[in-house]
């Protein structure tokens, strides 16, 4: 039995009457980029089809199921990192104190395989002295799986200053990859990170831009301190946000690799993009932080489905201050269900197929592409930091995100919808450390949470 189809202007018609006469094209809106998102896609949009599978795996999984323990304690740093990686995590990321020294360090690792468990740093402006020590405790290992991840560009930005000029912290980090490059021949050495732009409210366009920027800040870098461009480049991951806004940022995953190509092919040489997706912090709540456990599933599901190379939830519980045991378990097993129930890893490119996200993913990509060479056009990441560029750009896709919550075009679940009045404390094992102050020489980045506004009114 075969149906007729409706002609173009029977569906128009039937759409127009659905919305009681008001234009069809009232369903499209306009996000901080000012990409228009539509109300339904198809083949006749022009949609071009694209493939987007991670280059490889970890040991037969889909993704590297990463955890985040921050410290200052080595012991409890140990127990910690041993829990994780004897409860399902693949690999590591170390923050706090006990990065600042070889010592400490080489306790809070001890009973780590580094040849089969890759350890990550997150040592800020301190990256290339946490690499050091980092580099002792492996002792020369040339199986080890190192992430020194040294990124002084998105220190500098958050604060709008350095101890040192960040031309000097580049150089630095630059050396030091060079130096360890030969004895680690699987280590890493760069993250090139476009999370302090979203953190701070910026766009996604503006995050990959950030991203892309700051890759060839780190490339040239390395160049001028001995290595090789594909050396470097090879060296490089890229560090991304995702959020509870599941399709914006899985196709910013995706639009990544489109823009890493160009980059690649503007260097003259292929290397593969090793993107880590790190869960957004200007999402969470503090107040009642229960919901968060949704939001961090909902971001866990954008880096697996976009085909993030490593994925790094953080504890439901980190608005107010470093998570707890229960609440880094419910980070590890939120991956774990994702990976090991929901079988998300079972498919190259889930995403591959959707007419929307093929168009959202190439949108995103040749908007950060054209925000990557405004700032390219500048003189540079740094250049552009210090001369404001960047800085205004993101205000005003805070303020238009902070607007449509207020107006309740947004929502927060939670915070501006379904709040619960009796709100359940969950703990916390410390508070974070006050920054330090530096003399500044930018406007800083600095990181916002848009529901602390809300919670504060609400006391």
């Amino acid at each position: 039995m075969s149906f007729p189809t409706p002609s173009p202007l029977e569906w128009r018609e039937a759409a127009q009457k659905a919305l009681k006469d008001r234009p069809i094209e009232s369903l499209m809106s306009l996000d901080a980029d000012q990409l228009v998102t539509r109300p339904l896609y198809g083949g006749a949009t022009g949609v071009q089809s694209i493939f987007a599978p991670r280059p490889s795996d970890s040991e037969g999984r889909a993704w590297d199921l990463r955890t985040l323990v921050e410290g200052d304690d080595a012991e409890a740093v140990n127990e910690a990192v041993l829990t994780d990686l004897e409860n399902g995590a693949a690999s590591v990321e170390l923050k706090g104190g006990v990065l600042e020294d070889s010592r400490p360090l080489g306790r809070a690792l001890e009973g780590v395989a580094l040849e089969l468990a890759p350890v990550a740093l997150d040592a800020g402006i301190d990256g290339p002295d946490a690499a050091n020590a980092l580099a002792v405790v492996a002792k020369g290992s040339p199986r080890a799986k190192l992430r020194f991840h040294m990124d002084p560009v998105s220190a500098f930005a958050e604060t709008g200053g350095a101890p040192r000029s960040v031309e000097e912290h580049l150089s630095l980090a630059a050396n030091t990859a060079a130096r360890h490059a030969g004895a680690y021949p699987d280590a890493t050495f760069f993250m090139a990170s476009g999370r302090v732009a979203h953190e701070a409210g910026g766009s996604a366009a503006q995050e990959l831009a950030f991203a892309a920027a700051s890759v060839v800040a780190h490339v040239k870098a390395a160049v001028d301190a001995g290595m090789s461009v594909e050396a470097a480049l090879r060296g490089t991951v890229v560090g991304l946000s995702v959020d509870a806004e599941y399709f914006d940022s899985l196709a910013k995953v995706r639009a990544m690799r489109l823009i890493w190509g160009g980059l690649t092919k503007a260097f003259g040489v292929e290397a593969p993009a090793v993107i880590e997706a790190r869960s957004s912090r200007r999402m969470l709540a503090a107040r009642d932080p229960w919901p968060n456990l949704l939001r961090l599933t909902a971001a866990g599901f954008a880096g697996a489905v976009g085909g993030a190379d490593v994925v790094v939830l953080d504890g439901f519980t980190r608005a107010t201050g470093r998570s707890d045991a229960f609440a880094r378990r419910q980070a590890r097993n939120t991956q774990l269900v994702l990976m090991e129930e929901a079988n998300l890893g079972r498919v190259d490119d889930p995403a591959a197929g959707s007419w929307y996200l093929d168009a959202r993913t190439r949108d995103l990509a040749e908007a950060g592409w054209a925000e990557f060479q405004m700032i390219e056009a500048e003189g540079g990441l740094v250049e552009a930091l210090k001369g404001s560029v960047i800085q205004p750009r993101i205000a005003r896709a805070r303020v238009q995100r902070e607007a449509a919550l207020a107006n309740g075009a947004a929502q927060i679940i939670g915070v501006t919808k379904y709040v619960d009045v009796d709100v359940r404390p969950a703990p916390v094992e410390a508070a974070d450390a006050a920054p330090s102050r530096v003399e500044r020489v930018c406007e800083p980045l600095t990181p916002i949470r848009f529901a602390a506004a809300f919670e504060e009114a609400a006391q």
